[in-house]
């Protein structure tokens, strides 16, 4: 994926932000993600995502991160979505009792 992201953040309420959604996506979590433009992802979190440092186009650095879900019904399948983009996480499964 590389170090570039179309956004980037800096302010200290837009990082605690982006590690709550992290907090949100266990591995092996069955979620739903509502994005900001309205679009639905369903599948399993691979591995929790972590807040990372990324560029911008305009070389501006900041955070943010990236989740990678898969589905079991389609082994072919992957998404990966920006924490950024991501407006509601909903849990289809209790794994936010703790990961393996």
């Amino acid at each position: 994926m590389g170090r570039l992201a179309e956004h980037v953040y800096t302010a200290p309420a837009q990082i605690r932000h982006l590690e709550a959604l992290v907090a949100e996506l266990p591995a092996n979590g069955h979620v739903v993600l509502q994005l900001n433009d309205g679009t639905r992802h369903d599948g399993i979190v691979c591995t929790r995502p972590n807040v990372q440092m990324f560029r911008d186009g305009a070389e501006n650095e900041g955070v943010n991160g990236v989740v990678r879900l898969e589905r079991l019904d389609a082994p072919d399948w992957r998404c990966f979505v920006w924490l950024s983009d991501i407006r509601h996480v909903e849990h289809r499964d209790c794994s936010m009792g703790g990961e393996t």
